[in-house]
């Protein structure tokens, strides 16, 4: 793999280097992480690394096309490796999971918008909302061990 990264930095005219290959690799295998979680990970492999190198090398990343940065409401930004096409995500309320969803209609921009106010578009982002099925299992869980008792009438 680390071959491709290579590759994909020389092909968008970057120079190779062990943090943009430790950064790519990072975002490939944990879709979805935070500059910060993306520092932890980076500083074991690479020893030493500042946080605003993390965060400048993420930016370039997704200038440059090979990462894509989304942001939920309430939410860090989040980094990802799966750039070229118009996916979607799915946000969990409660724990915060992030889950990939490809667009409803498979092309680009994927929604018409009711009036482009001569805008060309080239993109739509949607996010969805819900619950996980994890969190769901919780809701339910405490759901039924919680008694519900009604009052008596007098």
């Amino acid at each position: 793999m680390i071959d491709t990264f290579e590759t994909q930095l020389r092909e968008h005219g970057l120079s190779v280097t062990a943090q943009r290959l430790t950064l790519l690799q990072t975002i490939s295998d944990y879709p979805h992480i935070t500059a910060d979680q993306a520092t932890e990970i980076a500083r074991k492999q690479l020893g030493s690394i500042s946080r605003q190198s993390v965060y400048d090398t993420l930016n370039m990343l997704v200038e440059k096309g090979l990462a894509r940065r989304i942001q939920p409401f309430n939410s860090p930004a989040l980094f990802e490796d799966r750039v070229g096409d118009n996916h979607h995500h799915l946000v969990c309320r409660n724990c915060g999971a992030v889950e990939d969803v490809d667009c409803a209609v498979g092309y680009r921009p994927c929604l018409q918008a009711s009036d482009d106010n001569n805008f060309v578009i080239d993109e739509a982002e949607v996010t969805y909302w819900g619950l996980c099925p994890k969190c769901q299992s919780k809701n339910s869980k405490s759901r039924k061990s919680t008694p519900h008792t009604r009052k008596a009438k007098s």
